[in-house]
Parts: structure tokens; C-alpha cells; sequence
């Protein structure tokens, strides 16, 4: 297994041992970096999501406020 080394502030590697103490430091990494991984994929996927409606709607009838008051009032029971 290939190893990762990172350079971080000194509070932040002492707040880490003293939270994690007495754990598999490697495992809690390799956790946390796919925790990392999965949440930037996932905000990816949303930005993705976002621009493909925002294109969609350059392709969307336009309406006018009545007609679409008109509408919904239609779709009513």
C-alpha cells in the first residue's frame, strides 16, 4: 500500500492524535479521505445537475404571467 504524506499546521496534528488517540490512524485517514472524495463527487455531480437544467431552460417556452396563472388554474380540481 503506497503512503501519503501531507503537511499541516501543528494545532491541527495535535487536536487529530489527542481526538484519535489509542486508533488506527491509517484506516481513520483512509476514512476520511473517502469521505472527502464522495462529498467532492458529489457536489460535482449537483454543479453538473445545475448547469444542465440552467441549459435546458435556454431552450424553454416562454409564457406569459397569465398563461400561466391560466394553467394552473386548469390543473386544479
Amino acid at each position: 500500500m503506497p503512503n501519503v504524506n501531507f503537511s499541516v499546521p501543528e494545532d491541527v496534528k495535535e487536536a487529530f492524535n489527542t481526538t484519535f488517540d489509542g486508533q488506527n490512524k491509517s484506516a481513520l485517514m483512509t476514512s476520511l479521505m473517502r469521505e472527502a472524495v464522495e462529498r467532492a463527487q458529489s457536489q460535482q455531480r449537483s454543479q453538473d445537475a445545475f448547469q444542465r437544467i440552467l441549459a435546458r431552460r435556454q431552450n424553454a417556452p416562454c409564457i406569459t404571467e397569465e398563461q400561466f396563472r391560466a394553467a394552473r388554474e386548469e390543473g386544479r380540481p
